[in-house]
């Protein structure tokens, strides 16, 4: 009977001994399905990283070539209020050196419902075949009394 009991004893300390053992175990690393959530989630946030990213950067071009252009219309409407002449109704192109690129420039003066005022409408553009501006500025010039 004491032989029996031992052995009762022994199977139910190995019993307990590996339950012991499995959550060791288990609490020792991470699953397969852990890490690759894991994977996913760090994947989702560096693809939107990249993707912000690449906006500022496209942006940033942008900015400076808007920037750019603005500084070239404004010099040409400067050019205008500095000529003390008065301007013709006509259209006309030219280009100018500003930042290491040339800027191709259109002025345009249009008559106003006013006699003695004209619009000059100065539009700037990175290539003289493109279709849209970049940059468009507008002054009004009045006709000098002498």
């Amino acid at each position: 009977m004491i032989k029996s009991l031992n052995i009762k004893n022994t199977k139910a300390n190995i019993l307990q001994q590996q339950n012991v053992n499995k959550s060791k175990t288990r609490s020792l690393g991470f699953t397969l399905i852990e890490v690759m959530l894991a994977l996913a989630v760090f994947s989702i946030a560096g693809i939107a990283l990249l993707s912000t990213a690449s906006n500022n950067a496209r942006n940033m071009g942008y900015l400076e070539t808007k920037m750019f252009a603005d500084w070239v219309a404004s010099n040409q409407l400067v050019a205008v209020n500095l000529d003390k002449t008065w301007p013709p109704k006509n259209n006309v192109k030219g280009e100018v050196k500003l930042a290491g690129r040339t800027w191709y420039w259109h002025k345009k003066v249009i008559k106003t419902t006013d006699n003695d005022m004209r619009s000059v409408v100065i539009e700037i553009r990175k290539d003289p075949d493109d279709e849209l501006a970049v940059s468009s500025l507008t002054t009004f010039v009045s006709k000098v009394e002498s």
